[in-house]
C-alpha cells in the first residue's frame, strides 16, 4: 500500500512508501567490538546503512532482498592500515623506476586497489606512493569511477637525504639530483615544515616519515635513525596544525624513540622495538603497525640470488623472525596493536596472511580480527561510521567460510564482499 504525504500552503497530501531492505541470513557474526560470536542472525541493510541485527532469520517482504550466509562468519570489512597500492616489488622493481610512467602507476594501482578489496579489506590506509596516484584514486573510488577500498593516504612519503624514502638512493650521480621539500625530502626545520604543508596542499589525509633506515632501500643501514629531534617535533607540530596524523616508518630503535618522544600517532614494522619504547608508547598512546608480512615475506625472496640488490638483501633475510619475536613481546606488554601489512611488498590481495602469523605470534584469533575492524577504525578516526556490524553503521560487510576462530587461515579464503551497501563479490 502507497501513502503519499506532502504539505503544500496547508493542503496535506501523504507519502510513506515502504523501502525494500537486504537481509543477509548469517550462520555466525563476529560483530568487531563483541568477544563473543553470534549464531543465526539477520542483518538488515537499507541502502548503506545497516537498520537492525535481528536474531532468527527475519522473513522477508516480496521486495527484500536475501543473502544466504548461512554457512559462513560474517563480520565487518578488514581495514588494512599500511599498504602500498602504486606497487608490488619483485625482481625488477629497480628498474621499473626507470621504465614506468605515471600512467603506469596509475593503471596498476587501480588493479591492485579492486585486488584488495576483493579480499575483503574495504578500508586502507595508503602510506607512501608515487605521483600521489593514490590520492587520484581515492577520489576515482568515492566517485565510482573505479572499484576499491576507502582510502585514506598519505601520499609522497617524507624522508632525509639518503634516507629510506629517498627514491634515487643508488642511482648514478648524474641522475640521482638533489631534491627537496616538495617532493618529500627534508634537511632541516623549514624544509620539513613546507614539505608537511606541501601534501595538505596536494590533498594528503595523513603525513608519513621514515624514521630510520629500510630494508628494500639501496643502502647500508636498515636501522640508523634519520631525523633530527627538531625535525621531528617540527613535522609533528605543522601536521597537528593541518589536522594531521604522523606515521613513522621506523625498524631501529633510536630513531623509533626519536619518533614517539616527538609525537607521531603510529610506529610501522617497529622491528628493534625495546622495552623502553614499549613503555613510551603505551604511556603514549602511540600505536604499533606490525606488518609481519612484509618480513616474513622478504626473508623467502632473500634465499633467491639475484632478487634483491647486494645491500638489500642481507637486511632482508635478518628481519623476519626479529619482527615476529618484537611483535610477541610488545603484545604481551600491552603495546596498543592495530593491523598493517606493508602490502605492495607482498601481493596486493595477500593481506589476510598477516592473521595467521599475528596469531602464531601469540595474539588470539579475536583480538586480531578486531584489530582490523573497530580497533582499527577508532584509530583511523572513521569508528562512527565503520568497523563494526551494529544498527546505523554503513554496510561494510565480509564473509568466510567456516569459523575462523577454529583455523585463523579462512580469513583468507573471504568469499562475499559489500561495501556500502553494495556487492563486490559473492562467491557461494
Amino acid at each position: 500500500m502507497i501513502k503519499i504525504i506532502t504539505c503544500i500552503i496547508g493542503i496535506v497530501f501523504i507519502n510513506n512508501t515502504l523501502t525494500a531492505e537486504t537481509l543477509i541470513y548469517a550462520g555466525n557474526i563476529i560483530n568487531g567490538i563483541s568477544n563473543e560470536m553470534q549464531s543465526n542472525m539477520t542483518i538488515h541493510i537499507n541502502g548503506k546503512i545497516i537498520n537492525k541485527i535481528a536474531p532468527g532469520y527475519s522473513i522477508p517482504t516480496d521486495d527484500d532482498t536475501v543473502i544466504n550466509l548461512k554457512g559462513s562468519t560474517v563480520m565487518p570489512g578488514l581495514m588494512d592500515t599500511h599498504v602500498h597500492l602504486t606497487g608490488e616489488y619483485n625482481a625488477k622493481s629497480q628498474l621499473q623506476r626507470f621504465i614506468l610512467n605515471e600512467a603506469d602507476y596509475a593503471l596498476n594501482a587501480s588493479m591492485y586497489a579492486k585486488k584488495t578489496l576483493e579480499a575483503g579489506f574495504t578500508v586502507v590506509r595508503n602510506l607512501g606512493d608515487s605521483y600521489n596516484v593514490t590520492i587520484a584514486l581515492r577520489k576515482a573510488i568515492n566517485n565510482d569511477v573505479v572499484s576499491g577500498p576507502l582510502i585514506l593516504t598519505a601520499g609522497k612519503t617524507l624522508s632525509s637525504t639518503g634516507g629510506h624514502g629517498d627514491s634515487t638512493n643508488g642511482w648514478a650521480k648524474i641522475i640521482m639530483g638533489d631534491h627537496g621539500p616538495k617532493n618529500g625530502i627534508i634537511n632541516g626545520e623549514d624544509d620539513a615544515r613546507k614539505a608537511v604543508r606541501q601534501r595538505y596542499k596536494e590533498g594528503a589525509d595523513w603525513i608519513k616519515i621514515t624514521a630510520t633506515g629500510g630494508v628494500l632501500s639501496v643502502a647500508k643501514s636498515g636501522q640508523n635513525p634519520q631525523f633530527t629531534d627538531e625535525e621531528l617535533t617540527v613535522i609533528v607540530n605543522t601536521a597537528k596544525d593541518y589536522g594531521m596524523k604522523v606515521a613513522a616508518h621506523a625498524h631501529g630503535a633510536e630513531g623509533m624513540k626519536r619518533a614517539v618522544i616527538a609525537g607521531v600517532t603510529s610506529i610501522e614494522h617497529g622491528t628493534f622495538m625495546d622495552r623502553n619504547i614499549m613503555r613510551l608508547m603505551k604511556q603514549r598512546g602511540t600505536v604499533f603497525v606490525p606488518t609481519l608480512l612484509a618480513g616474513s615475506w622478504v626473508v623467502e625472496k632473500a634465499k633467491i640470488d639475484g632478487f634483491f640488490p647486494d645491500l638489500v638483501r642481507p637486511k632482508a633475510a635478518e628481519i623476519g623472525p626479529i619482527a615476529i619475536n618484537t611483535f610477541a613481546e610488545a603484545y604481551k606488554y600491552g603495546v596498543p596493536i592495530v593491523f598493517g601489512t606493508d602490502t605492495g611488498v607482498s601481493a596486493h590481495g595477500d593481506n589476510a596472511q598477516e592473521f595467521a602469523l599475528m596469531v602464531k605470534a601469540g595474539m588470539p584469533e579475536m583480538e586480531a580480527i578486531q584489530s582490523a575492524t573497530s580497533t582499527a577504525a577508532k584509530f583511523l578516526g572513521i569508528a562512527e561510521t565503520r568497523g563494526s556490524i551494529t544498527k546505523n553503521k554503513i554496510a561494510d560487510i565480509i564473509a568466510v567460510p567456516g569459523n575462523p576462530l577454529k583455523n585463523i587461515r579462512l580469513m583468507e579464503q573471504v568469499h562475499f564482499v559489500m561495501k556500502n551497501g553494495r556487492i563486490y563479490k559473492q562467491n557461494h
